[in-house]
């Protein structure tokens, strides 16, 4: 198993073809280690761009996570009555799927677990996908796709995968 200790992204290790570490992140007022993946093949140094892409998002993190939580928040208050009448019993509906009011509701609902700094294409854009582990679709979680340091969409993960 190949490890290394890059410069940017500090200790990774080559598997399932991304190279894999930690890093913290700040969502929903609450600090939170994860699981950090570099999408890049074990022979090759990463771009600057992805090295960019992360830098940025590190040194802009409670902006950007502003954003991201307040995407997160349309995209629920969009779907969770269908998630609500996916579920039989109201009691457990209201755990699982519960009214909200306000971005902060999201955090007992909404787990971050992943970030994931994606390949550059050939638009040359910096672009990151966050994976969280969600409530209400325990089988599929959301995915928040950022490009440039915006937030660009919240949807199943498969968007940023």
């Amino acid at each position: 198993m190949t490890r290394i200790n890059d410069e940017s992204f500090g200790k990774l290790e080559y598997k399932n073809n991304f190279w894999r570490g930690k890093t913290t992140i700040k969502m929903f007022g609450v600090e939170k280690e994860i699981l950090l993946s570099v999408d890049a093949y074990e022979n090759t140094d990463f771009s600057h761009v992805q090295k960019e892409a992360f830098l940025n998002f590190i040194q802009n993190m409670e902006n950007i996570m502003n954003k991201a939580e307040k995407h997160i928040y349309d995209y629920y208050m969009e779907n969770y009555e269908e998630y609500r009448e996916m579920i039989a019993n109201k009691s457990e509906a209201d755990q699982v799927v519960p009214n909200i009011h306000s971005v902060l509701d999201l955090k007992k609902l909404v787990e971050p677990t992943e970030l994931i700094v994606r390949r550059v294409r050939k638009n040359g854009k910096r672009r990151l996908g966050l994976l969280c582990d969600v409530s209400w679709d325990i089988e599929n979680g959301i995915g928040i796709k950022m490009e440039d340091e915006g937030v660009e969409e919240v949807g199943y993960q498969d968007i940023v995968l």
